[in-house]
């Protein structure tokens, strides 16, 4: 007879009474900070449940804050905490507009919500954490580096009066140090690991049956690959005559750190050699071939020749010099032959026998099938509609490659017609590994093993919820097919490794993560723009006890004072600014609008795009000494803050002013509109603008000038003034 949880918060006969959900709980309350380590269909959530109905006894009037890293599965928790809890229940996402979001947080006990929004809504003074009596991080793996669960540790801890923090995860990662770095910025003090071996577990844990499904590659396969590895091996002869790699035995990682380092050498080399220019663009086209063979090898011709497609738009050197490659284009002409002949991949063949072999099975109701790209995902969809097949294709909100992604509304619907029966299969990307309310499936097949032992887990998780599950892993004999499948067998072991042992360490919360958890607010104010309402650098002042006050700003990205504005720059947008020609407009705008404007350059690979350093150096020089602007140089987003904070203090240390918000710019004089008609023509910067309204006097004498007369006008070579006269001449063609 089944036996269920009795409490006053939890309806009666919903939630089954297992013995180590009961511990696991009892153990959290009793320890304090925890993760929970354990297969998907553990029960996690239940755990979870079990737990805020515990603090919601205690403290009566408190919150719970269940944080979950997409929206599918934020309303996911929110069906599952509505079913099972007698409190009020509900979700936030971005979705939700702010004002409704604040109604909500106010009117609930319970609130599922992702990251980002609260972190935007707490950034913004919506609404703070001091009521939140417990924390659930989901997918707790994710908490490292700058995502929004670090800083939301953070604020919590300083804020709560009754803080509990509690992140669940199927698989934390393989590195012992990123583990580690997930517990210090959880403020972990506590792992509780669960296995399928556990005596109290085993009863409620079903066995996942992995299989392998090994193909060869075909003869045009091995043709195709063997032209790519010649043009391959010629660029890696070349970096390793330049001395960039020190063998032509290298994998894609390699070369990709290799370009990091050069891009690193050619960022703090004031003159680089030009062997490293070089280097970059056979970089680029090693990675791009490498690329080409693990599609070759692992998906098959279609893919293969929609990337070659793809390739053949891009105006690279790298792209470029590919395509003129001999042993390149040989691939390129045999691939596309192939896929008109419709020749494709052996596994493709190999998955739809599987398909309707196992369809016909009585126990087989629903199968998804992974692979690692959509233009897969459409290969396989195609197929199995010829061969008669109810399948569904599955994959992001994003759009890729011109391929435009599915809404969060398709998504659900699509799920739901798997959940009825309307499709047999469900065909997916990365998407549905986690975060996507997925229906227990009988069947998962991979149409290529990944070198991820998270995802790995997080994959074969689909399976087995409810009786036996199955995986079936499609492997290419001797390609890294092979090689993917061990590496994410090997992590696996290692994880569970270093979570044996973490499991029976104390947990160190470092010096100085929970020092600060009871400060107030800070007494200095910076305000942002609306548009900055992403950035780290707001999360990282309000860390600082900065009070950021958000508001739509004409001008700069921050304001100090009335007199001090701050625009910042990563050393992308700066050289996008540059190329696009909105840095010397914004100099100009602060210029007018703020007595004493500062630009902070963030970043430390200024020198590393495809553009000249001096072309780079000309432009601070300009901002410098042509428009008197201080740049600031800092090194990341948290450095900016720190700088901001200084320049704050400084400015508002003395009497306190109202500060003077620019939300509109100052009506433009008729010089600035004059330039910045003149700015708009191609190739024409601030300086050139000058000089040609100088010579001409009027921009309708510049505008009816020959190609002769512009050229009469210093720095207006012939290539520039032909540019000029097409825009002025030709037809608009609208």
């Amino acid at each position: 007879m089944v036996k269920y949880i009795k409490h006053p918060l939890i309806k009666p006969e919903k939630i089954e009474a297992r013995l180590y959900q009961q511990k696991i709980a009892a153990n959290v309350l009793k320890k304090g900070n925890s993760m929970i380590v354990a297969p998907t269909a553990l029960g996690k959530t239940v755990i979870a449940v079990l737990i805020a109905a515990e603090r919601l006894q205690e403290y009566k009037k408190s919150k719970i804050l269940i944080l979950a890293p997409s929206k599918p599965l934020t309303i996911q928790h929110e069906d599952s905490f509505r079913e099972f809890l007698t409190v009020p229940c509900t979700s936030i996402t971005g979705a939700v507009n702010p004002t409704e979001r604040v109604k909500r947080w106010k009117e609930s006990q319970i609130i599922c919500a992702t990251p980002q929004t609260v972190e935007s809504d707490i950034i913004n003074g919506r609404y703070d954490l001091k009521d939140v009596s417990l924390i659930v991080f989901d997918e707790c793996h994710h908490a490292i580096g700058s995502y929004s669960y670090v800083y939301l540790a953070s604020r919590y801890q300083k804020e709560a009066q009754n803080p509990l923090i509690l992140g669940l995860t199927a698989s934390p990662g393989f590195e012992k140090e990123k583990i580690e770095k997930v517990c210090e910025n959880l403020f972990i003090k506590e792992i509780i690991i669960k296995t399928e071996d556990d005596p109290d577990v085993s009863p409620y844990f079903n066995p996942i049956e992995i299989e392998w499904i090994k193909v060869k590659m075909g003869s045009t396969l091995k043709n195709i690959k063997k032209h790519l590895e010649k043009a391959r091996k010629h660029r890696l002869k070349m970096l390793k005559h330049l001395h960039i790699i020190p063998t032509v035995t290298v994998t894609k990682k390699d070369l990709l750190k290799a370009r990091g380092k050069v891009q690193n050498i050619i960022a703090r080399t004031t003159n680089p050699p030009k062997k490293y220019y070089m280097g970059i663009s056979l970089l680029a086209a090693a990675i791009n071939i490498e690329h080409a063979i693990e599609l070759l090898e692992t998906q098959g011709i279609s893919t293969l020749h929609q990337y070659f497609l793809r390739l053949q738009k891009k105006s690279t050197r790298a792209a470029k010099s590919l395509i003129a490659d001999s042993n390149f284009s040989r691939a390129m002409i045999e691939t596309r032959r192939a896929y008109k002949r419709g020749i494709e991949h052996p596994k493709l063949d190999k998955l739809m026998k599987i398909l309707k072999k196992e369809l016909k099975k009585e126990d087989i109701k629903r199968i998804i099938v992974f692979t690692q790209f959509r233009d897969t995902v459409e290969q396989i969809y195609k197929k199995c509609k010829e061969e008669n097949i109810k399948a569904a294709k599955f994959y992001g909100q994003g759009t890729r490659t011109g391929t435009k992604g599915l809404t969060q509304k398709e998504q659900k619907e699509i799920i739901k017609a798997f959940r009825i029966g309307k499709y047999d299969i469900l065909i997916s990307t990365s998407v549905a590994e986690e975060g996507m309310d997925i229906p227990a499936v009988d069947l998962v097949i991979l149409y290529e093993p990944v070198p991820s032992e998270i995802r790995m887990i997080q994959r074969r998780g689909r399976t087995g919820r409810k009786k036996m599950g199955r995986m079936m892993v499609m492997i290419t004999e001797k390609t890294r097919d092979e090689a993917y499948y061990w590496s994410s067998i090997h992590k696996e072991n290692k994880m569970k490794k270093h979570l044996q042992k973490a499991k029976n360490m104390k947990i160190e919360i470092k010096s100085g993560a929970a020092e600060h958890q009871k400060t107030m607010q800070g007494e200095y104010v910076v305000y942002a723009d609306s548009r900055e309402v992403n950035s780290r650098v707001l999360r990282e002042l309000t860390r600082m006890d900065v009070k950021v006050i958000i508001k739509p700003m004409a001008v700069a990205d921050y304001q100090v004072s009335d007199e001090v504005a701050i625009e910042r720059k990563t050393t992308q947008d700066f050289i996008n600014s540059l190329i696009d020609k909105r840095l010397y407009k914004q100099a100009r705008e602060l210029v007018k609008e703020f007595k004493k404007p500062i630009m902070i350059l963030e970043g430390e690979d200024l020198y590393s795009a495809f553009i000249n350093p001096n072309a780079i150096r000309g432009a601070i020089a300009s901002i410098a000494v042509d428009f008197g602007i201080p740049i600031i140089p800092t090194r990341s987003p948290e450095d900016t803050a720190a700088m901001i904070k200084r320049i704050a203090v400084r400015e508002q240390s003395e009497e306190k002013v109202e500060i003077q918000i620019r939300t509109e710019k100052k009506p433009l004089t008729l010089k600035e509109r004059q330039l910045f008609v003149v700015e708009s023509l191609p190739h024409i910067g601030s300086v050139n603008a000058r000089k040609l309204l100088k010579h001409f006097k009027t921009i309708k004498d510049l505008v009816n000038a020959s190609e002769k007369e512009l050229k009469k006008v210093e720095g207006i070579g012939e290539k520039i003034a032909r540019e000029i006269r097409k825009v002025l001449d030709s037809e608009f063609e609208g």
